[in-house]
């Protein structure tokens, strides 16, 4: 099967929580491929009523999408910035209190815009 070509397919082939993170990591080594603006352009459906958690994917996407363009030079989507793309209430990549510290310091702006804390290397493909 072919890499998702933008954030929206990844929604399209999303049915549940623990299919998200592969395939956002699947665009992400396409988008790092190619690096075209077309690829954060389209909105993304909402997950927020797909599955629990959904709101938190919701969120992950438009900070990823902001993250990618400011990467390349350009203009985040207007999507991005709409209001039910970020999240009321904080969370963490990580349940425990241990790293809460380390996540509030090093989670790109971006995510901590929208409430998501998460490493700073959570878009990196090493």
């Amino acid at each position: 099967m072919k890499r998702p070509a933008s954030l929206a397919e990844v929604v399209l082939r999303t049915e549940q929580r623990d299919e998200f993170d592969f395939h956002v990591a699947e665009f992400l080594d396409q988008f790092y491929l190619e690096r075209r603006p077309e690829m954060l352009a389209e909105q993304p459906a909402l997950l927020e009523a797909r599955f629990d958690d959904g709101q938190i994917a919701d969120a992950y996407l438009a900070a990823t999408a902001v993250s990618l363009a400011r990467l390349i030079g350009h203009v985040p989507p207007p999507w991005s910035r709409k209001p039910e793309r970020s999240l009321r209430l904080p969370w963490f990549a990580h349940p425990g209190s241990s790293l809460r510290a380390t996540l509030l310091a090093e989670s790109p702006a971006p995510f901590r815009e929208r409430n998501l804390f998460v490493s700073e290397n959570a878009l990196s493909r090493a």
